[in-house]
């Protein structure tokens, strides 16, 4: 029998609904319960009763953390999930939560749905190395361009008491 997280199996069983069906949006919890348990990613015969409050709550990143704190699904309707995608909203304590399996942690024959999802599912947007932020910078610099930074807080100060 295989040492894998529950949160690890239900994310396997997602990836391989989305895998399985790229014209799906989303899953219904309990269709992602019927292919963990049609999966068996463990090796043992009974599914492991942790899998379904794993799919409903504990992976879910937009719900509040009941402990867990992963971000491995999305809720995008009641009842239905899709796998978490980086850039997506999350409740303010899952943001540091894990979002996919480490690949030391799970069986070798689902090492490239790891690959697949950041390839394919994400489309590897963390990848691009742009921060929508950091590229503002020097956005505007036209309108200081003849004037100090210490001259203009000095003008503006004038006549304060």
């Amino acid at each position: 029998m295989a040492n894998i997280r529950v949160a690890d199996e239900v994310w396997i069983a997602t990836a391989l609904l989305h895998r399985g069906h790229p014209d799906r949006e989303d899953f219904t919890v309990a269709e992602i319960v019927r292919r963990a348990e049609a999966e068996k990613a463990t090796g043992a015969g009974a599914l492991r009763p942790g899998v379904q409050v794993h799919a409903y709550l504990h992976c879910v990143a937009n719900k509040p953390p009941n402990p867990g704190r992963y971000r491995m699904l999305f809720e995008t309707a009641k009842g239905r999930r899709r796998l978490y995608r980086p850039g997506d909203p999350c409740h303010r304590l899952r943001v540091s939560g894990k979002e996919i399996p480490n690949l030391s942690e799970i069986p070798s024959a689902y090492g490239d749905l790891i690959e697949w999802y950041r390839r394919e599912y994400t489309g590897d947007r963390e990848g691009d190395g742009i921060d929508p932020i950091l590229s503002l910078r020097g956005m505007g610099q036209e309108i200081w361009v003849d004037e100090d930074a210490d001259d203009y807080v000095a003008r503006l100060r004038e006549g304060w008491q």
